[in-house]
């Protein structure tokens, strides 16, 4: 019989970073699907998503220096509840937006037909997405390169590289050794007596934050238990110098154009959390 010091230990374990990949669990289990979207929507937690009024400022950035219009084929990976595309759509771009959470898809559509827009909406997991089409801009936002592993980075990447037109740009936003070096190694314990974002009813979550040197790998284990499961969520968080990043987008035939802070063009800093990238095809 297992003890309960022993099931507590096992909150404790280091896993191997990328070892594990459960975003399917986040985005598609029925009650933390639903906790995943509202998070996002959430106006107040830039944890999940930007702020609208960010998100506008953005938007007229990506407009005005990739030539947003109704000659722009532009796909989103990992579109979630279509705040960006939605925007995109708006500039008259065709708009096509991939995510793996029926939830945040069905939320995207409702939105497009809301307001009269014609966004192609593809329920499937990115990693697995293939078409025929070639897009100007590829878009991939909240840093969602940073949470694959390096055999998914590969995958992602040589999909960018396959659909990007000759002369398009992809768009992507990474976490940066500032915020490598900002992160700390410690665990926290919480009990909800209710319904809460792990579980519809009373549940115990053991969150352990694990911080790899070598690797420049951040790990957020979530050990949840409520009265009929335990389960594990992983978060590992891949951070990046700019050498780094150079070396593993060249590797599969991308180049590296211009860095910046943030979606708004804003200057690089060595203390910015994150590192936005425009790369295209090598020449």
């Amino acid at each position: 019989m297992t003890t309960l010091f022993e099931r507590l230990e096992t909150t404790r374990e280091r896993p191997h970073p990328f070892g594990h990949y459960t975003s399917p669990l986040l985005w598609n289990d029925p009650h933390i699907s639903k906790g995943m979207l509202e998070a996002h929507l959430d106006q107040s937690n830039e944890a999940a998503s930007h702020p609208e009024a960010t998100i506008d400022a953005s938007v007229d950035w990506i407009a005005s220096s990739f030539g947003l219009s109704e000659r722009t084929k532009v796909c989103d990976f990992g579109c979630g509840p279509g705040l960006w595309t939605t925007r995109f759509a708006q500039r008259g771009a065709s708009v096509t937006g991939v995510d793996l959470s029926e939830r945040s898809i069905g939320y995207a559509r409702d939105t497009a037909r809301q307001r009269g827009l014609d966004i192609s909406y593809v329920l499937q997991d990115y990693l697995e997405f293939s078409t025929e089409e070639r897009f100007d801009l590829i878009t991939m936002i909240q840093c969602d390169f940073s949470a694959l592993g390096p055999e998914q980075r590969a995958v992602i990447l040589q999909t960018f590289h396959k659909l990007l037109c000759a002369d398009g740009r992809l768009l992507i936003d990474v976490s940066s050794m500032a915020y490598f070096q900002g992160a700390t190694e410690d665990v926290h314990y919480q009990y909800s007596a209710k319904d809460g974002y792990w579980s519809p009813g009373p549940h115990h979550v053991f969150t352990r934050h694990f911080k790899y040197e070598p690797e420049q790998v951040l790990c957020d284990k979530y050990t949840v238990a409520d009265r009929a499961r335990e389960f594990d969520v992983y978060v590992f968080i891949q951070c990046y110098t700019l050498e780094t990043l150079t070396h593993t987008f060249e590797q599969h035939g991308l180049r590296i154009e211009a860095c910046y802070s943030d979606m708004s063009g804003s200057e690089l800093g060595d203390d910015s959390p994150r590192i936005v990238v425009v790369a295209t095809h090598s020449r």
